[in-house]
């Protein structure tokens, strides 16, 4: 165990890089980039190329992502989504506490493709867990529900070269002018609803509907 917690804690510095990075970004708005293929983008719905890409910067940390979560995707999955009128991409921003979300990600993406947005969604869904009991048993739970085991989730989270491939994209996110989450693109147009949980519905159907009439 003590191995683990002084692996886990090197890695939490590296990953305060990411947070760092994330600070300093500036406030302008500036256009997502979200109509082009970034490298490590998880997507579902239409396949690259689509006439609509709507791309969706969040955390597992994020609150106010997790609200999205709950209250928003299962409509906006069911109408755009499913259907396959649109792409949907998801792309990882970690926000505070950096470490646990960083390692959050890392966690969704040893699982496997097919298992990313369970993950990912299972950890908005019980952020609770994070402040009740710990960060890494918030994250072991989780890993494990996935068929993880420990010695697995205690390897993914330290892994070097994934760590460097999560600040690659948060730089992305940071040179594309993103400075929050959740932040969402209809194409290369940013949508924004006042009030802090991410774009409604009704906004998003607006932009996207606009797009597909072209």
């Amino acid at each position: 165990m003590a191995n683990f917690e002084t692996r886990f804690a090197r890695m939490s510095r590296r990953a305060a890089i990411t947070g760092a990075a994330l600070a300093t970004m500036a406030l302008a708005a500036c256009g997502g980039g979200s109509k082009g293929a970034a490298e490590g983008d998880m997507g579902l719905g239409a396949p690259e190329g689509a006439k609509v890409t709507v791309v969706e910067y969040a955390s597992v940390t994020c609150p106010h992502c997790a609200l999205w979560q709950k209250n928003t995707w299962p409509a906006f999955k069911a109408k755009y989504v499913d259907t396959n009128k649109v792409r949907y991409v998801f792309r990882e921003l970690p926000t505070p506490p950096v470490d646990a979300a960083t390692a959050g990600f890392l966690v969704a993406r040893c699982a496997g493709p097919d298992k990313y947005f369970d993950v990912v969604h299972q950890l908005m869904a019980t952020q609770q867990e994070m402040l009740t009991s710990t960060p890494r048993d918030w994250l072991l739970r989780t890993a494990q529900a996935a068929g993880m085991s420990e010695q697995q989730f205690n390897d993914c989270v330290t892994d070097k070269d994934a760590v460097a491939a999560m600040e690659t994209r948060v730089q992305a996110a940071r040179t594309q002018g993103v400075t929050g989450t959740p932040a969402f693109y209809v194409n290369d147009t940013q949508v924004i609803t006042p009030g802090g949980e991410g774009a409604s519905l009704a906004d998003l159907s607006t932009a996207i509907d606009a797009e597909l009439a072209k």
